[in-house]
């Protein structure tokens, strides 16, 4: 008989190979298939085993749980996902609220929309950058899911974290501005490409805009955010040029 799980923990594919190695070693399993992009194992077994038993023989980090099947018909499975959806969106959120909130005041005495988009973008990217360093490991295997560039060049995603501070310190000392909105285009603008194309081919994989720490799922909000960035990268060209 086969079930399918949920494993959340998983970041990369030694975490993968990992959860094969320990649930295959249990007695009764004689298959065990684990997919890293929607975070789930197909497991094959000649004996019912419970869930505990399996979640048991993974290391601590892996949690383990039976994959919840859904009524399609049901009135109320709309509102549940949407309510799922924004609960894990809240972190990412309320970092959004409290960058914005931080740059409004810095600048609510004297108004300036270029300045507060400096700031904006650069707590934007000094925040998020913090969060991928957390687990500099683990976010280049989650960035190249969806990243085209981190797919083809991998070192590309191990240095990605650094590149959003330098970019971060660059706008809030408002050294070579020019530059810094320059490559904000090129790097959000290849990020975008990947997400754009997730969320069309309904890929249920980890936005890793906030590093591995966080669980977020591939949502519109992480489309909107490269947007917001980019149109004002464009906005701020503009005014420069």
């Amino acid at each position: 008989m086969k079930h399918t799980y949920k494993i959340e923990g998983m970041t990369c594919n030694n975490c993968k190979a990992s959860a094969e190695k320990y649930l295959s070693a249990l007695e009764h399993i004689t298959n065990v298939s684990v997919h890293l992009e929607n975070g789930e194992a197909e497991v094959t077994m000649d004996k019912h085993i419970t869930t505990n038993v399996l979640q048991n023989s993974l290391p601590e980090k892996y949690t383990l749980s039976e994959k919840d099947e859904k009524n399609v018909f049901s009135s109320n499975m709309v509102v549940d996902e949407e309510k799922t959806k924004l609960q894990q969106l809240k972190p990412l959120l309320l970092i959004i609220f409290y960058i914005t909130t931080a740059s409004v005041l810095l600048h609510y005495k004297d108004w300036s929309w270029s300045e507060f988009m400096l700031d904006f973008m650069g707590l934007f990217y000094v925040v998020f950058g913090f969060f991928k360093m957390l687990d500099l490991k683990g976010f280049p295997e989650s960035f190249k899911m969806y990243d085209p560039l981190a797919k083809r060049i991998p070192i590309y995603g191990w240095i990605y974290p650094f590149i959003e501070t330098a970019l971060g310190l660059m706008f809030l000392m408002r050294f070579e501005v020019s530059i810094a909105l320059v490559v904000t285009l090129v790097v959000l603008g290849i990020t975008t490409i990947g997400v754009t194309k997730a969320l069309l081919d309904k890929k249920s994989i980890r936005c890793a805009c906030l590093g591995t720490a966080l669980k977020l799922p591939m949502t519109e909000a992480t489309f909107i955010e490269n947007t917001i960035m980019i149109i004002m990268a464009v906005l701020m060209l503009l005014n420069i040029f």
